[in-house]
């Protein structure tokens, strides 16, 4: 697939600046300047985060009146329900707040919904068990700021609600005894990308500074914060960056005995980084709630003894197993009907639907066909009565703006600019296809259908020394807003080493300037006959170690190539 390249700039004058005050290659300091570190300060915060940068929770909105109602609960011995998702930060945060409650105060229960029993957020079978269950205080984490009607249903239950959300509020806020989420237009709380988890996390730390308990009470739970961090795929700035910093130190010195039990089950062996998160653990943590029931997560991360926390990562790795398969089923499938259907292949957009494909992966599979059809995809499968699919768009193109387009064909909708879901009646599919395809073409510009490489700068090889490579480590934890550095070289010659892998990957011996590197180009093989003409390429690529018979070596790892122009 064809490929845009965008390399960023920098003002010279701030680069000159903070190569002065840092004394560090140019080229890195280039990259510091476009992330907005462009002072020494700047840099000092950057490069070695502490704890002691994170906010005071007492800045956020509502939060003395959050700490306020618990310690009334706490008083007046009321039973407390800690709500949340059934996705990674939904399951973490439960997890997290649950165990810290409970070890302070008794009266503390749990509750996830079931996806497809009750779908996304807070649910009135999530409500009525409360009141079942005579509680009076529901905490609901990473949900509750779009829940107006059901927060105000378990009002006239007689139970109190505190949202901690991150989700965008609309015009319309719930009438909760407290809202704890940043991105309220009247709060003032300076940093606006916490995930659920980490809004969960502040409440935790409030609470601990006004019952005067030891920092160590809320911090033990830095590794799922971390966790929801990366899954989550929230920026990694500020507070966010500090606290997955600190949690994936956790993750290595002394993770909970879940993590633990996950990443034994995924024979991690080396040191985990936030990549691992995000694709070694979080998928087993979303498999719960795909494949069946999440809560198995919760149980997972509140086990005490490794044993008992194995057991529940066994099951977890069964459902990913499961989802894996599905997965790769219904995207070959899918891919099937597109190759096959002369119409599907020059369309601007994607839809396609078969009624036995399992829901729970019709996401993920939206995102597959994106890989190989780039353009906004739809992907649907029958449930109960209905067609209920997840819709994935393209960079730059504001899926939920089409799909209201479409709104006459859908019984609901919801979502945000990259992604959505939506139902629809059977007879609707194929209207709605036309229709969002029409959507689609007649807004979408022609380059957002090829994909983009964003690169940070240009690079010589001799630039590329082991000094450089332990600034780019330092860098870490990568992720939104502060992604791994993307260089490219130009005028990059083969020097008859290169090589295809495995039949899909390649190889790469190359020279610039007479500095030769190797790398490792996954999926490349369709580009191997540019390296055997023999011309000049220009690469794309970042910067990685590889370790080969117990010797570690810097590697380049190719992410696209092309012939350089004369």
């Amino acid at each position: 697939m064809q490929k845009r390249w965008k390399i960023l700039s920098a003002e010279t004058d701030l680069v000159d600046s903070l190569m002065r005050a840092l004394k560090v290659n140019r080229t890195l300091c280039q990259i510091l300047v476009q992330r907005g570190i462009d002072s020494f300060d700047k840099a000092r915060d950057y490069f070695r985060p502490q704890l002691s940068q994170l906010h005071s929770p007492w800045l956020m909105k509502d939060m003395d009146k959050a700490v306020a109602r618990i310690e009334a609960a706490f008083e007046n011995n009321e039973k407390i329900l800690v709500f949340g998702d059934y996705d990674v930060d939904g399951t973490t945060s439960v997890a997290s707040m649950f165990q810290y409650l409970k070890s302070i105060y008794q009266l503390v229960d749990y509750y996830i919904p079931h996806r497809y029993k009750e779908g996304y957020g807070v649910s009135k079978m999530g409500i009525d068990y409360a009141k079942e269950q005579d509680i009076t205080l529901i905490i609901s984490l990473d949900c509750g700021i779009k829940s107006v009607d059901l927060i105000a249903y378990a009002k006239e239950l007689g139970i109190d609600f505190i949202v901690c959300d991150h989700h965008l509020p609309d015009a319309e806020i719930p009438k909760a005894v407290a809202i704890l989420n940043a991105k309220q237009i009247d709060c003032s709380y300076p940093y606006k990308e916490l995930c659920g988890c980490g809004v969960g996390f502040k409440l935790m730390q409030a609470i601990s500074e006004r019952l005067q308990l030891p920092d160590t009470s809320y911090l033990q739970y830095l590794d799922l914060v971390a966790t929801a961090i990366a899954a989550d795929i929230v920026p990694i700035t500020g507070e966010n960056r500090i606290l997955a910093f600190y949690g994936i130190k956790k993750v290595n010195e002394n993770p909970c005995a879940g993590i633990k039990a996950l990443m034994k089950l995924s024979s991690v062996t080396k040191e985990m980084h936030i990549n691992n998160l995000v694709f070694v653990i979080a998928p087993r943590i979303n498999a719960a709630g795909r494949m069946d029931d999440a809560k198995k997560a919760v149980q997972l991360f509140i086990a005490q003894d490794f044993e008992q926390a194995l057991a529940f990562a066994e099951i977890l790795q069964t459902d990913n197993t499961d989802r894996r398969e599905a997965d790769s089923t219904i995207t070959e499938e899918a891919l099937a009907m597109i190759e096959e259907n002369p119409n599907m292949l020059h369309r601007k957009s994607t839809v396609v639907y078969q009624s036995h494909w399992h829901k729970g992966v019709v996401g993920i599979v939206a995102s597959r066909l994106i890989e190989t059809y780039y353009r906004p995809t739809v992907v649907l499968t029958k449930s109960g009565d209905v067609v209920a699919g997840s819709a994935r768009s393209v960079a730059g193109f504001n899926l939920y703006e089409a799909i209201h387009a479409c709104k006459q064909h859908l019984l609901g909708y919801g979502g945000h600019f990259a992604a959505a879901g939506m139902t629809l009646l059977p007879k609707e599919v194929d209207n709605f296809s036309v229709a969002f395809e029409n959507a689609v073409a007649a807004s979408i510009t022609p380059e957002l259908l090829v994909p983009e490489i964003v690169i940070d700068a240009e690079l010589k090889f001799s630039e590329i020394t082991p000094a450089f490579y332990k600034i780019i480590c330092q860098m870490e934890p990568f992720g939104p807003d502060n992604m791994r550095p993307v260089f490219v070289t130009r005028k990059v010659l083969e020097t008859g080493f290169s090589r295809i892998v495995k039949e899909d990957h390649v190889k790469f011996s190359v020279r610039h300037q007479n500095v030769i590197m190797s790398g490792i180009g996954f999926n490349m093989a369709s580009k191997f006959h540019l390296l055997q003409m023999k011309e000049p390429i220009d690469i794309v690529y970042t910067i990685d170690e590889n370790t080969w018979n117990s010797e570690t070596n810097i590697q380049l790892k190719v992410i696209d190539i092309k012939l350089s122009v004369a």
